[in-house]
C-alpha cells in the first residue's frame, strides 16, 4: 500500500491549486436537500439514438446505441462503487469484462465513492479481492475528500484534534496528512455514565467534528460529537456524504450515513459541510490534476441526489444506472426532477451491442 500512501501525500503536498478558492466557497452550510430535487440542465443528445419511456419524462432517455452516441464522446468515466462496480462484497456480473473493454478503448478510468468506511489504500484491497485490476491512483473516496478538505484548509497549522464519528478509513487518510485525531472504532464500546450529576468530559482543542459512516456509532459519539460542536469556539462538523441508504450487503439497503450526520445535526442545529458527493471537491481536484475537459467526462452512478446531482451541478455528462438503489420507476416519475442525460440497467450495456452478437453465436 505504499503506492497509495506516496501517492496521496504527493498530491496533497503539491496539488494546492487543486483546492480553488471558489471550490472552497462551495463548501459553505449543506443545501444538498434543498438542492437535490432542482431542474437539471437542457441536454444536447441525438434523440433518435435513445428510447424513452414516458412521454412525461420525455428527456429522461435509455440508451440503446453507447458505441454510436455514448463512447465516442467520453474521454474519461467516473464510477461511483456502490451499485455500480458491486454489491456489498459481491462485483456486479460483467464488470470486470466491461472495465477492461474500456480500457482497451483508451478510456480513463476514476473510481469515486461516498463510502468513507475505508481508506484509499483499503478500496485498493477491495477492488483485488473482486479479481478488478485498478490503480491505487484511480480510486477516490469520502475520507480522502475529508483529508483534502482539512489540508485546503490548512487545518493542521492550527494545532487542533479531530473528533471522529466513523470507521478507519477516515483515521487512515487522516494519519496520512499528520492530523491528530480520536474517537472512532475505539469509541465503539463506550457507554456515558448518565447517574445524577454525572457528564461527559470532552476535549476543548477538537477543532473539527468528521461524520463518516459508523457501523458502531452509539449514545457516547453523539454525545461527545455535539459537546465539541456547540461549546469549542469554532468547532467545524463535516460530513464525509448525507446518503440516506447503502449497500452492506447485496441483500438489502442498509441505513446509511445520513442516519448518523442527522442525529448530530438534531442536537446541535448545525448544518454540516459535505465534502462528498455531489459537492465539487473531488472533481475540482481532478480536473486541476491532470488536466481533465468535464465536456468530456461521464459521471456514472445509482444515485439520482448524490451521483447524478455531481455530474449535473459540475459540468459532466452523466449517466444513471438501474443496478443499485434508483428504480426505473423513480426515476420516470413526476416526483423526481433530477434528469441525467443517460440511464441503462448497468454498465454493462455501454456494450450491449457486442454482447448481444455473442449471445447470438453462443446460441447457434
Amino acid at each position: 500500500m505504499n503506492l497509495a500512501k506516496s501517492a496521496l501525500a504527493l498530491a496533497l503536498a503539491s496539488n494546492a491549486r487543486a483546492f480553488t478558492p471558489a471550490a472552497r466557497r462551495m463548501f459553505r452550510p449543506a443545501t444538498t436537500t434543498a438542492r437535490a430535487f432542482t431542474p437539471s440542465p437542457s441536454r444536447r443528445m441525438n434523440a433518435s439514438s435513445f428510447t424513452s419511456t414516458t412521454a412525461l419524462k420525455a428527456n429522461v432517455l435509455k440508451l440503446t446505441e453507447p458505441a454510436k452516441d455514448l463512447l465516442p464522446d467520453v474521454d474519461v468515466f467516473i464510477f461511483d462503487c456502490d451499485g455500480v462496480i458491486w454489491r456489498g462484497d459481491s462485483v456486479i456480473d460483467g464488470i470486470p469484462e466491461t472495465l477492461e473493454k474500456l480500457r482497451a478503448l483508451g478510456k480513463k478510468m476514476y473510481f469515486v465513492t461516498n463510502n468513507s468506511t475505508k481508506s484509499r489504500a483499503g478500496y485498493k484491497k477491495k477492488f483485488d479481492s473482486l479479481g478488478l485490476s485498478v490503480p491505487a491512483e484511480e480510486i477516490f473516496s469520502s475520507s480522502f475528500a475529508a483529508a483534502a478538505y482539512l489540508e485546503q484548509t490548512k487545518f493542521k497549522e492550527s494545532g487542533k484534534k479531530v473528533y471522529v464519528v466513523g470507521e478507519v478509513g477516515i483515521q487512515e487518510e487522516l494519519d496520512l496528512i499528520g492530523v491528530p485525531h480520536f474517537g472512532g472504532p475505539e469509541d465503539g464500546g463506550k457507554v456515558p455514565d448518565m447517574g445524577p450529576g454525572c457528564l461527559v468530559d470532552h476535549d476543548h482543542d477538537v477543532g473539527a467534528v468528521v461524520v463518516g459512516f459508523d457501523r458502531n456509532i452509539n449514545y457516547y459519539k453523539i454525545q461527545y460529537a455535539q459537546l465539541c460542536i456547540n461549546e469549542n469556539p469554532g468547532c467545524e462538523f463535516i460530513a464525509t456524504n448525507t446518503d440516506a441508504v447503502t449497500h452492506l450487503t447485496d441483500a438489502q439497503e442498509w441505513a446509511g450515513n445520513g442516519s448518523m450526520v442527522g442525529a448530530i445535526k438534531g442536537c446541535t442545529g448545525q448544518e454540516p459541510t459535505v465534502v462528498g458527493k455531489p459537492s465539487p471537491l473531488m472533481i475540482d481536484y481532478l480536473c486541476d490534476k491532470l488536466g481533465l475537459d468535464r465536456g468530456r467526462i461521464c459521471m456514472v452512478g445509482d444515485r439520482l441526489d448524490t451521483d447524478i446531482l455531481f455530474g449535473t451541478d459540475n459540468g459532466l455528462k452523466s449517466l444513471l444506472v438501474l443496478s443499485g438503489v434508483t428504480t426505473e420507476e423513480k426515476l420516470l416519475s413526476q416526483e423526481n426532477t433530477i434528469t441525467p442525460d443517460y440511464y441503462a440497467d448497468s454498465i454493462v450495456d455501454f456494450f450491449i451491442d457486442e454482447n448481444a452478437q455473442v449471445e447470438v453465436e453462443t446460441t447457434v
